[in-house]
């Protein structure tokens, strides 16, 4: 008995002394004056190795730590970055980028000294060569097939040099090399961990790794030998660091945000929609003293898609049918009722707005038109829906609302609609076998060209891309006619024209083009906000 009471006063002595020591270290913290930046990862993220940023969550963390030879701003602009300037030579064959001389990368120990040694373009053509190597796998080689020359297709000509060959001109090749695959990493550090870099980080961005408990939390330092400056003349970045949480409840991470522990909510969640934004998508009034709401487009087209093939039901291979339905429902009150107004209705073509060649003037798409779909169907041979078989369209439950609102509005033009809910892996396998008629689907970009849209729908693509396996003689030759074109405005005025070819043989139904929605605390400033919702952290600062 008396050794159990010691054994008691023994923990009650040890839980005062660790009390005591965490209550020091966050008061020392706090007296530091350092400010990290704090966001929610409610997905996870799988790797820091930027071969392998195939997802939001792992690209987020991954443009911190790393820089590409170019970079895009929050206008969709492709700015120098590792790269000072470039030369496009043999009639597009050949890009000459030309390194900055003040870019190092991270202190690590394997490094002479400890101390990161200077990045070269040698360092370059090890990253985008380990990029494509088959042992890699990595997920981003597809950026470059059939793209770049099969013989050296990246070389360093001396350390400040860089050379890429293509196969064929392709001129949103500046907007892949923007893309975090295509980050910068040392071979010799890559090579020391192997596999493990994933978790051993180590690039020449504006943050550098500190430490990452995986599902817990993650944290990055800021570089104080980054290169960069800002207009001011002051060295980013401008934040201490970056604190990155793993919350899986998205409520949860909602209530932690308007507890001001983190500065950043990205998106928003059903169940926190309606605390956040009225009916019209605008911020609640009640909350404008304290948070931020950014918004921007989104380089994301909700579609439906019918499979172009002689396996296609008999009606919908008449394009007359698949016109009707597009005319068949109401995309402005879809978005209004079930979305809040968060989202534009895909009232032009696929291509969505945000990217430089989107013009609703000269791309017009389908509208709400009730009669004219009544026509269209008449004219078909199914008057009023008179021997026009159900139709099955194939979606997953997290879209069954707006499918649902889809099948009522076309049960009024006459037009029967069977829902079958799949999970989204079987859905997708089903599209890549074309074993799915009618389908629910999106395409996010991936770089800031109209092409990564456009090539979805081109008819020497299998599925994926091509889900619908649509093939359009002039389409096509639009298409390779758009990858020669060195002049903005020409290629653009291509891209109208294949947009204006989808929308006449309707081989999908465009829903609505999305909307990148960040919310912030009042005091977080200079947080950008793009189409393409990468999150850039370098220019932020938190207001004195």
């Amino acid at each position: 008995m008396l050794f159990i009471n010691y054994y008691f006063r023994y923990l009650l002595v040890f839980s005062c002394i660790l009390a005591i020591t965490f209550a020091a270290c966050n008061t020392s913290e706090q007296k530091s004056d350092k400010r990290f930046f704090r966001y929610n990862q409610a997905s996870g993220i799988t790797s820091l190795d930027p071969a392998f940023a195939k997802d939001q969550a792992n690209i987020w963390a991954i443009n911190q730590l790393y820089t590409t030879l170019v970079q895009m701003d929050d206008e969709l602009n492709i700015n120098p970055y590792l790269a000072e300037r470039w030369d496009i030579v043999d009639s597009g064959l050949t890009y000459l980028f030309y390194l900055r001389d003040d870019v190092f990368f991270h202190d690590h120990e394997k490094f002479p000294e400890g101390k990161g040694r200077k990045v070269t373009a040698h360092d370059v053509a090890y990253s985008l060569n380990r990029l494509i190597d088959k042992e890699i796998a990595s997920p981003g080689a597809w950026l470059f097939n059939d793209k770049v020359a099969d013989s050296e297709p990246f070389k360093a000509v001396n350390n400040k040099v860089f050379q890429m060959k293509l196969k064929q001109a392709f001129r949103p090749m500046l907007g892949i090399l923007s893309m975090q695959y295509c980050s910068v990493v040392p071979k010799e550090i890559v090579e020391h961990y192997g596999k493990e870099f994933r978790i051993n980080p180590v690039g020449s961005g504006p943050f550098q790794f500190k430490l990452w408990k995986e599902n817990e939390a993650l944290v990055l330092e800021k570089n104080q030998d980054y290169f960069e400056m800002n207009g001011e003349g002051e060295r980013l970045p401008l934040v201490d660091g970056v604190k990155i949480s793993f919350i899986e409840n998205k409520r949860n991470a909602y209530l932690k945000f308007i507890e001001g522990d983190l500065d950043l909510l990205s998106g928003i969640d059903p169940t926190y929609k309606d605390d956040l934004v009225s009916g019209d998508g605008e911020l609640k009034s009640e909350l404008e003293e304290k948070i931020k709401l950014l918004r921007s487009p989104y380089l994301n087209t909700e579609y439906l898609g019918f499979l172009m093939t002689d396996k296609q039901v008999k009606p919908l291979q008449d394009k007359r049918v698949r016109q009707a339905i597009n005319y068949g429902f109401d995309r402005v009150k879809m978005i209004q009722f079930l979305r809040n107004n968060i989202g534009i209705p895909a009232t032009s073509g696929f291509v969505p707005q945000g990217l430089p060649s989107f013009d609703a003037k000269k791309v017009k798409g389908y509208s709400h038109n009730p009669s004219k779909a009544r026509a269209l169907l008449k004219e078909a041979g199914y008057e009023n829906g008179k021997g026009l078989s159900e139709i099955t369209l194939e979606t997953t439950s997290s879209y069954k609302d707006l499918c649902t609102y889809i099948q009522n509005q076309l049960a009024e033009i006459g037009v029967k609609v069977k829902l079958e809910l799949n999970p989204p892996s079987f859905l997708r396998e089903k599209m890549a076998k074309g074993e799915s008629s009618f389908f629910r689907a999106s395409w996010i970009g991936d770089y800031p060209d109209s092409e990564t849209y456009l090539t979805v729908l081109y008819g020497g693509n299998p599925a994926p891309p091509n889900y619908t396996q649509f093939k359009n003689e002039n389409y096509d030759k639009l298409y390779r006619q758009a990858l020669l074109e060195n002049d903005d405005a020409a290629r653009f005025a291509l891209y109208q024209e294949m947009d204006k070819i989808l929308i006449e043989e309707a081989p999908i139904i465009p829903l609505y083009y999305d909307e990148v929605l960040r919310f912030v605390q009042k005091d977080v400033e200079q947080l950008g906000v793009n189409a393409f919702n990468l999150l850039t952290l370098k220019n932020i600062r938190f207001k004195k």
